[in-house]
């Protein structure tokens, strides 16, 4: 994974995200209606309803707002969402990858549009920056919640199937593949393990730097995508912050 690191960047964000977690649980409603609608409303034998679940509860979500929305998915509800991917830069040239879920494709394609043009930044054609980014899984220990060190971790990410592991003073990152994503996650909750952060994401290739003199147009850029009730997740190049 050449040294990208999530967590921080990841506990930022959902730090500034807590004044809008009502969008949130909006948007994770929609994630848990889907799942149960496509996979059936037993998150045992629905690994990706199970995942979108861990999700929401890692997001502090409400019980009832979660068994709402699987609810909804068993009572035959006629709504219907696309997934639909935008691609695009960012000011400084910084790759931009966007998930929607959206019941309205015009709409939804207007909002990124202008997130992107009224920010410094340029909304490509389809393909044009999903080749940069690698599908993975990523799971992340919290390392205040384990006594066990970096080489029994290493071992124990390794008999379940992982890809990688990177260590941080705060956090053990695990990337897996897709694939074995649940396997994993499952063996090391087995394992005793609690896990802080357990989702499927994209992670870049390589990463860009983000000019100093743009990094408040990229900032705007990022939070106006977020901002849209129909993007699920947005996924950037921009290198990590120190």
């Amino acid at each position: 994974m050449s040294g990208h690191s999530k967590w921080h960047n990841i506990q930022g964000r959902k730090n500034a995200q807590d004044a809008k977690r009502g969008k949130i649980f909006q948007k994770l409603s929609r994630e848990i209606y889907m799942a149960a609608k496509s996979g059936g409303p037993d998150p045992d034998g629905n690994p990706t309803l199970r995942m979108v679940i861990d999700k929401a509860r890692s997001n502090n979500m409400p019980k009832d707002n979660i068994k709402r929305a699987i609810k909804k998915a068993e009572g035959g509800s006629e709504e219907h969402y696309d997934e639909i991917t935008y691609e695009g830069y960012a000011p400084g040239g910084v790759a931009v990858f966007v998930e929607a879920l959206t019941d309205n494709k015009n709409r939804t394609a207007s909002d990124v549009r202008v997130a992107f043009t009224r920010n410094g930044g340029s909304l490509g054609a389809t393909g044009s920056v999903a080749y940069m980014f690698d599908r993975k899984g990523y799971i992340v220990i919290d390392r205040s919640t384990t006594d066990a060190d970096e080489d029994q971790v290493l071992l124990d990410v390794m008999d379940a199937g992982g890809d990688d592991l990177q260590t941080s003073d705060d956090a053990f990152e695990i990337y897996t593949d897709p694939k074995q994503f649940a396997d994993v996650r499952d063996a090391l909750i087995k394992d005793g393990y609690k896990l802080a952060d357990a989702e499927l994401t994209m992670i870049p290739q390589n990463t860009t730097p983000v000019p100093a003199d743009k990094k408040e147009q990229f900032e705007h850029l990022v939070d106006a995508l977020e901002d849209s009730d129909d993007v699920q997740n947005v996924y950037t190049a921009a290198a990590d912050e120190d």
